[in-house]
């Protein structure tokens, strides 16, 4: 074959196309368990962080989960638990699966959903950890709000972003801003499950509680208290039923 000819460029040309994309393909392959398990240990360490708990060796988060997190529950609309999972089944179920930002844009069209929820254990006594998701300024916002044994003090919490500005929006991720939620209450004196409020510094709100957003990150702000009121509103069937238990 002539190679200064068009039909051996054309046909190397496709060759080595093609020879890329296979590697490509298989290198894809061969890394998509070990991307999914960092996915698993980083939403672990999520739900941890909002414990008051963090793990350094990434080796040890898997055990420390599973040391903390009791049960992993999928609850309905009415409060009531539908699934429950534990043991050798944390960390790798339905509940913990969850696409909860898809489920909580479900929530907000239907009368009908499942939602994730966490039982913790720390220093002998339980914790809830209530997912939440909702959108920021630039992208996708999502947290983990960790409640006493009450089921209305927080105990903890821990924030991400997908893409909002560093040094404003994405403080929300600080351990700072965080912080800021512990020992408020979510729910009103009458009892109604009303969520925290994320104000302007020095600004205060009548019937929430709140907490200071982060400064010059209004509209990431404006983002988290709407997600807060919005997800642990739908919690509220299940936190009073647990409460009137006790």
């Amino acid at each position: 074959m002539n190679r200064e000819g068009n039909t051996y460029t054309v046909l190397y040309a496709s060759i080595m196309v093609i020879l890329v994309a296979v590697a490509l393909a298989l290198t894809s392959q061969l890394l998509k368990n070990f991307k999914q398990e960092n996915v698993r240990v980083d939403k672990m360490e999520q739900i941890l962080r909002s414990l008051n708990i963090v793990v350094k060796n990434k080796t040890a988060v898997a055990k420390t989960y599973r040391a903390t997190i009791k049960k992993e529950l999928l609850v309905n609309e009415k409060g009531e638990v539908v699934h429950s999972f534990e043991g050798s089944d944390l960390a790798s179920n339905d509940a913990f699966n969850m696409n909860t930002a898809n489920q909580f844009k479900i929530v907000a069209n239907k009368s009908s959903y499942l939602l994730p929820l966490y039982i913790a254990e720390v220093e002998g006594v339980q914790k809830f950890v209530l997912p939440m998701n909702g959108n920021g300024l630039w992208g996708a916002i999502w947290g983990y709000l960790a409640l006493d044994a009450d089921a209305n003090t927080v105990f903890g919490s821990d924030f991400g972003h997908a893409s909002e500005t560093p040094g404003l929006g994405a403080e929300i991720a600080t351990e700072h801003f965080a912080q800021s939620f512990v020992g408020k209450h979510i729910a009103n004196a009458s009892g109604d499950v009303i969520g925290i409020a994320v104000v302007k510094g020095g600004k205060a709100v009548d019937e929430r509680e709140f907490v200071d957003g982060v400064s010059g990150g209004t509209l990431t702000s404006n983002g988290v208290d709407e997600m807060i009121a919005f997800c642990v509103k739908q919690y509220a069937p299940y936190l009073m039923k647990s409460t009137n238990q006790d």
